[in-house]
């Protein structure tokens, strides 16, 4: 049932927009960003019974820095967009921290561009910082880079981003909190006869036409970027909430498995989604060959890949690439991420943990793919 997307969910992206961060520009809404703080504690802290795990991606930077540079109008210029990210982006990570410690629990900021996302090594290592701090139960506040992007890697709106980071965390749910109720089937301004979608299938071309392309002064996204964020987060598996982010305790009612806002339901599953991306993979990088022991515990009992079962490396391959493992027949019975670059794999083949720094310099992840970021090959 639609109820149960939220309330099974154990990790969840809140986006929320410009226009509800500084209320319409004036300025950060400190009120609204200690409401939100304190929903977000009580959905990481377990009221309710269940503790889930969540990432904030906010707006505001640039509208706060152009209300504390004194700008009336959003510039045009990148440069201009840059040095009001710069300034705003200190009162943001400043306030969300403070709001978020008045609650018990501790904060960090994380600043992304598409090319963090779309280098695979770069998109590991974000991917590795967000969940080992959702591990240590800090909530990350992700921003857009606007103080280093231009236009040809700009996300484009932090809809786009939140998507984003749901595909990257496999995140069971997006929320994309909004100065609107939720989507219309036609802008209720204009039209009496709108009706208001409860639910609807994310990447449904239908929903596209509906959503029109209308945004704030402040922000740059509008309904429009918000059926498409929820169509790219639909590829992972993830389902997409849309709700007025001043309704009461949205967050913990939308948990609890209360019917608010605009549902798009996610039609493939999360695992299957992710694992069908890489199975489908086409250009695998190299391969690393494994004994039968650690054959049998990836095929038998779905464990990750770690080096001290590798017996031999193929080819050449950077952190983050898709590769082959091979049993010691040169059968395929797996693919995924690489955590180490071939050159690095070579070193650590039958080699412990407790080996890797003395070997490398440094100490990073313990396998060479993790469970999560492989996928079996069908047994013949």
């Amino acid at each position: 049932m639609a109820s149960n997307v939220l309330r099974d969910a154990r990790r969840i992206v809140v986006k929320v927009g410009s226009s509800l961060v500084t209320n319409e520009g004036r300025g950060l809404d400190e009120t609204a960003i200690a409401e939100w703080s304190r929903q977000l504690a009580a959905l990481v802290q377990g009221e309710g019974g269940q503790r889930r795990e969540v990432i904030m991606v906010s707006s505001g930077a640039i509208a706060e820095g152009m209300k504390r540079l004194g700008w009336a109008k959003r510039p045009s210029e990148v440069h201009e967009l840059q040095a009001a990210a710069a300034v705003g982006q200190m009162g943001l990570a400043q306030m969300y921290e403070t709001k978020l410690r008045e609650q018990g629990l501790g904060s960090a900021q994380v600043l992304l561009t598409h090319a963090d996302l779309a280098d695979r090594e770069r998109y590991l290592n974000a991917r590795s910082t967000l969940l080992t701090l959702l591990g240590l139960d800090v909530l990350p506040v992700i921003n857009e880079n606007d103080t280093v992007v231009n236009d040809e890697i700009k996300f484009g709106d932090n809809d786009t981003l939140g998507a984003l980071v749901a595909n990257l965390v496999e995140a069971d749910v997006l929320v994309i909190l909004t100065d609107q109720k939720g989507l219309y089937t036609a802008d209720p301004r204009k039209d009496p006869a709108a009706q208001f979608v409860h639910e609807a299938r994310a990447g449904d071309p239908a929903l596209e036409a509906m959503a029109g392309s209308a945004g704030s002064s402040i922000g740059k996204g509008g309904m429009i970027t918000k059926i498409l964020a929820a169509k790219r987060a639909a590829g992972s598996g993830a389902s997409t909430v849309i709700a007025w982010g001043r309704e009461h305790d949205v967050l913990v009612r939308l948990a609890a498995g209360e019917p608010i806002g605009t549902l798009l339901v996610a039609q493939t599953a999360k695992t299957q989604a992710r694992k069908q991306w890489m199975a489908d993979h086409l250009q695998l990088r190299g391969a690393v060959v494994v004994d039968a022991g650690a054959a049998a515990k990836l095929q038998g009992e779905g464990k990750s890949l770690l080096p001290i079962g590798m017996t031999a490396v193929e080819g050449e391959f950077s952190r983050g690439d898709v590769i082959a493992v091979r049993d010691g027949e040169g059968r395929e019975i797996a693919r995924g991420l690489a955590n180490y670059a071939s050159a690095e794999a070579r070193l650590l083949c039958r080699k412990p943990s407790s080996a890797f720094e003395r070997l490398l310099g440094y100490a990073a992840e313990p396998e060479m793919m993790h469970r999560d970021n492989l996928v079996l090959a069908e047994r013949s």
